[in-house]
């Protein structure tokens, strides 16, 4: 991609960044709108379709060159956005799956999964992208994708996956009919074992789930 195509005054729908920025863009909007809880019985669904989304932009992001931004120190945002109250509205809605377990790094040996919460892992996301979208919307598109290919390497990209890995499960648990071991009770600052995870864990069929959560089983 040209200096050209990152720089670009008027905005061109085939330009890699403004592909890149609507993907964003479109997250943003969609996660905010689930967290408002007007439709708890599509909430999973949307969520597993958003973040499988969001990845193919971090997959075109990951794939790409390195971004150099113009600037040697990154330009002073403001305040940023405040995320609280979307997590404690995610959490409220999800509260029956929203704690889950997850190996941070799937190539470190013997590395003991430890809690989770997508309320948690959701929140992280939207402040990573909003901090990029507000590069973006300054016009300065470089900053913008340096911003969000940096942040997908070290934070949204793993976090996202893992997500995505935890609604899959929810999805696949419930139209197969399968059992759902809840992580009932766990804190997610502890730093529990696996074999600390399997004694806390309590056993919740899936129809207890499946209509709040707007799932349905196989029949």
């Amino acid at each position: 991609m040209s200096d050209a195509t990152l720089h670009a005054t008027s905005p061109d729908p085939d330009d890699f960044v403004v592909q890149i920025a609507d993907q964003v863009e479109s997250f943003l909007v969609a996660v905010t709108e689930v967290a408002k809880g007007d439709e708890p019985d599509s909430a999973v669904p949307f969520l597993l379709l958003e973040v499988s989304q969001l990845l193919l932009a971090g997959g075109r992001l990951g794939a790409h060159e390195d971004i150099v931004p113009d600037e040697r120190y990154e330009p002073d945002l403001g305040p940023e956005a405040d995320v609280d109250e979307l997590r404690e509205r995610l959490a409220a809605m999800l509260e029956p799956i929203d704690v889950y377990s997850e190996v941070f790094d799937p190539y470190e040996p013997r590395k003991a999964p430890v809690p989770a919460r997508i309320s948690d892992d959701l929140a992280d996301v939207m402040a990573d992208l909003r901090h990029g979208m507000a590069h973006y919307r300054a016009g300065r598109t470089t900053e913008a994708l340096w911003w969000w290919q940096f942040s997908y390497f070290s934070n949204w990209g793993s976090t996202a996956s893992a997500t995505l890995r935890a609604l899959q499960s929810v999805v696949a648990h419930v139209r197969l009919n399968q059992p759902l071991e809840e992580l009932d009770g766990l804190d997610t600052d502890q730093d529990l074992g696996e074999e600390a995870l399997a004694e806390e864990a309590g056993k919740v069929m899936v129809e207890e789930i499946a209509g709040p959560l707007g799932l349905r089983t196989v029949k």
